[in-house]
């Protein structure tokens, strides 16, 4: 068996993390990617590297991109590091959406981000105080009785 943190043992973490979420069998994922149930079994617990031609199935398979797959391989190298502020600037910048607005979805964010990053986020406050922008007045939903 592959040590854990290995490529391969994280390849295969991350190939049954999205065959989970697309609540799919390992047997459907199989027959989808083309390759046997068996052999798919041993990927995902890191037991083998897979060829780019299986990896490219098996993104197909679960509506990915096959660059993903291929950096998670590490075939390829991935993208730098995403600016943790990166998020919560562009909420922030968002003209869009009202003060209001912006503190739910800044405080939604930070809820899923890890608590030794959430320093991270770099705010200006004072961009919470300007003014609202052109809003569209959400109407209240009626519901219609029928009678029998």
């Amino acid at each position: 068996m592959a040590p854990e943190g290995r490529p391969a043992s994280m390849l295969g973490e991350f190939i049954r993390a999205q065959r989970q979420t697309a609540n799919l069998s390992l047997r459907q994922l199989s027959v989808l990617a083309q390759v046997s149930n068996p052999y798919l079994s041993q990927v995902e617990r890191g037991l083998h590297q897979p060829s780019v031609r299986v990896l490219r199935g098996i993104a197909e398979a679960l509506n990915l991109s096959a660059e993903t797959l291929l950096v998670q391989a590490g075939l390829l190298s991935g993208s730098p590091a995403p600016d943790p502020g990166a998020t919560a600037a562009a909420i922030m910048a968002d003209g869009r959406l009202t003060p209001t607005q912006r503190r739910a979805l800044l405080s939604v964010y930070r809820s899923y981000v890890d608590a030794g990053t959430a320093d991270l986020l770099l705010l200006e406050p004072e961009l919470l105080d300007e003014p609202p922008g052109p809003t569209t007045p959400v109407r209240p939903r009626t519901t219609r009785r029928t009678t029998a």
